[in-house]
C-alpha cells in the first residue's frame, strides 16, 4: 500500500518556517506519483490546483496576491490528512 511519506508534513513545516523554497516543495509534492497514482484522479487535480496556486502566490508580496500562502498551506495539510486517510482505508 502506497504511504504519503512524513517527508510531505515536514516540508509543510518547513516552508512555514521559509526553511524551503516554493519550487523544491512543489517538486517533492509532485514526485508523489506512487502515492498518487493509488488515490482516485480528483486528488491529483485538487493537489495540483493547490500547488499552482501557490508557485503562483510566490511570485507576488503576500499583500498583492489574491492567494495567501498561509491559507493554501492549511489547505495542503487538510488535502494530504485526507489523501492519507483514503490510502490507508484501501
Amino acid at each position: 500500500m502506497p504511504m504519503l511519506s512524513d517527508q510531505l508534513r515536514n516540508s509543510l513545516e518547513n516552508l512555514r518556517n521559509e526553511q524551503c523554497e516554493i519550487t523544491q516543495f512543489c517538486q517533492l509534492w509532485r514526485n508523489q506519483q506512487v502515492a498518487l497514482a493509488s488515490l482516485p484522479p480528483k486528488f491529483t487535480e485538487v493537489l495540483e490546483n493547490l500547488l499552482s496556486r501557490l508557485e503562483t502566490g510566490s511570485v507576488f508580496s503576500e499583500e498583492s496576491c489574491s492567494f495567501s500562502q498561509a491559507r493554501l498551506l492549511d489547505e495542503l495539510e487538510i488535502w494530504l490528512n485526507k489523501a492519507s486517510a483514503r490510502l490507508a482505508a484501501n
